[in-house]
């Protein structure tokens, strides 16, 4: 399975490739992650990750924890996508 890309903070190279967005929810789906942006322009995308990304990005979120990491801002690349 190809995966999405997804980052709690603005990517520093190629900032061109990432769009930024709203985290609207986050579930579980075939053993992966799937999380739900709305970007700042157009429709909700759903992003597809590993848990492993999942943990990692929400770590990096500002958020307490425990908190939830819908409303959050992140930028993403949905896969084959430039």
């Amino acid at each position: 399975m190809t995966h999405d890309r997804i980052h709690a903070r603005e990517p520093a190279h190629h900032r061109d490739r990432w769009s930024a967005g709203t985290i609207r929810s986050i579930t579980k789906r075939d053993g992966h992650c799937v999380v739900t942006v709305l970007p700042e322009e157009g429709t909700a995308v759903e992003l597809v990750v590993t848990l492993a990304v999942r943990d990692l990005f929400v770590s990096r979120l500002d958020i307490d924890e425990g908190e939830s990491p819908v409303g959050e801002r992140v930028w993403f690349r949905k896969h084959g996508e430039d």
